[in-house]
């Protein structure tokens, strides 16, 4: 999963070697925080938050292979 969602944003951005997935796994669910550089967030975050919301639409579709829940978000570069 974490492949996918790097793979989508990377193919989205300006600067795909600034894409970053972690995986942080809660007692429920999977985390993943996807991190991009300051210039290509409004890149992965859409109008409206629609492309954010298609990558989150993308990866559920996908979790139930798996049967696991995973979320995605979408953090700011420090």
């Amino acid at each position: 999963m974490l492949e996918l969602v790097k793979y989508i944003a990377q193919e989205l951005v300006d600067n795909p070697d600034e894409v970053k997935v972690n995986e942080v796994e809660g007692e429920k669910s999977i985390v993943l925080e996807l991190s991009v550089a300051q210039e290509d967030m409004g890149k992965v975050i859409g109008k409206q938050g629609r492309i954010a919301k298609a990558i989150r639409s993308v990866v559920k579709a996908s979790s139930i292979k798996s049967k696991k829940k995973y979320v995605v978000e979408i953090i700011e570069h420090d």
